[in-house]
C-alpha cells in the first residue's frame, strides 16, 4: 500500500528515511516536505528517495557556494568539497584583474554550472565560458548560467570552444572525473547508480582526463593564468606530476574541513599587459 504524506506530517517520512539509511533524515524531510508542491507530491518524492534516488535530484536542485543550482535526473550532482576549489579560483580571479578588463573563466568539465556560476557570481562582470560533453549536463548549465547560455558548450573538453578564446583564460576550472576506474562499484549506489560514469570514471589511475586537460592549457590559458583541478588525497602527487609535465608550474592547496585536494598549474611565461 502506498503511504500518503502531509507536508506537515514529519515523522513518517523520517522513519521512512532513516529505513532506508538516510542518515540525516530529519534534514532531508524538512527539505522534502517544504519542496513538495502537495501531499501527493511529497508521497512521490519520499518514494523517490526511499529508492535511492539522490536527494538533489529529487529535489532538483543542489545547494553550492549558498546558492541553489537546478541538477536534473541522471546530471552529476556538485560536491560540497567543490566549494573549495571554486574559492581559490575566485582569489586568482581577482589576482588576474586588469583595470577595464573582465576576468576572463572557462569552466571545462562543468556539469551543471555549478561552478562556474559561484566563480562569476562572486567575481562580477567576468567573462564565463562552460563545456560539458554529457547534453543533459549542458541543458542544466544553461539554465544556472542563463546571462551567458549561448556561450555554454556541448562537446569534448577543448573541441567546442570558440578559437578567439585561445590564449585569454585567466582561470580554468576543470572539475574532471578522477574516480580509478576499478573502484567506480564500490562508490555508493547514489552515485554508482544515478549519476552518469562518465562524469565519475577518470581511467586506470583516475587522472586520464586531468592529463588532457593538462595538455592543452597552456594554449587557452593567458601569460599567468591557472588551471584548477580536483583530485583525492592520494592522487595529489601524480596530478601535480602531469600538470607539470604539460609545462606548467604547479602547487597543490588542501582543505582538511571538506577533505579536497586541488592541483593548480600556472602559466610562468611573459606577464600580459
Amino acid at each position: 500500500m502506498t503511504l500518503v504524506f502531509s507536508p506537515v506530517d514529519l515523522p513518517p517520512i523520517v522513519r521512512a528515511l532513516r529505513a532506508a539509511g538516510c542518515v540525516f533524515a530529519e534534514d532531508e524531510a524538512r527539505l522534502l516536505a517544504s519542496s513538495a508542491p502537495d501531499p501527493a507530491g511529497l508521497t512521490a518524492m519520499v518514494e523517490q528517495r526511499v529508492a535511492g534516488q539522490p536527494l538533489e535530484h529529487v529535489l532538483g536542485w543542489a545547494e553550492f557556494c549558498g546558492r541553489r543550482i537546478a541538477v536534473d535526473p541522471g546530471v552529476f550532482v556538485p560536491r560540497r568539497r567543490t566549494e573549495f576549489l571554486a574559492r581559490i579560483a575566485v582569489t586568482l580571479g581577482w589576482q588576474a584583474a586588469r583595470p577595464g578588463q573582465p576576468v576572463v573563466v572557462l569552466d571545462l568539465c562543468c556539469g551543471s554550472g555549478a561552478v562556474g556560476a559561484a566563480v562569476a557570481a562572486a567575481l562580477g562582470g567576468a567573462e564565463l565560458h562552460a563545456a560539458d560533453i554529457d547534453p543533459g549536463a549542458v541543458r542544466c548549465a544553461r539554465r544556472n548560467l542563463p546571462s551567458v547560455a549561448g556561450r555554454v558548450y556541448q562537446g569534448d573538453l577543448y573541441a567546442p570552444l570558440p578559437a578567439a578564446l585561445r590564449g585569454r583564460v585567466d582561470v580554468l576550472t576543470a572539475n574532471v572525473p578522477y574516480i580509478p576506474a576499478g573502484q567506480i562499484e564500490l562508490l555508493p549506489p547514489e552515485a554508482r547508480l544515478h549519476e552518469p560514469r562518465a562524469a565519475l570514471d577518470g581511467g586506470p589511475d583516475g587522472l586520464d582526463l586531468l592529463r588532457r586537460v593538462a595538455a592543452g592549457a597552456r594554449d587557452w590559458l593567458a601569460p599567468g593564468g591557472s588551471l584548477l583541478s580536483e583530485v583525492s588525497e592520494r592522487q595529489a602527487g601524480p596530478a601535480r606530476k602531469a600538470v607539470a609535465a604539460a609545462g606548467l608550474g604547479t602547487r597543490l592547496a588542501a582543505s582538511e574541513d571538506l577533505g579536497a585536494t586541488v592541483v593548480v598549474g600556472t602559466r610562468y611565461d611573459r606577464a600580459r599587459r
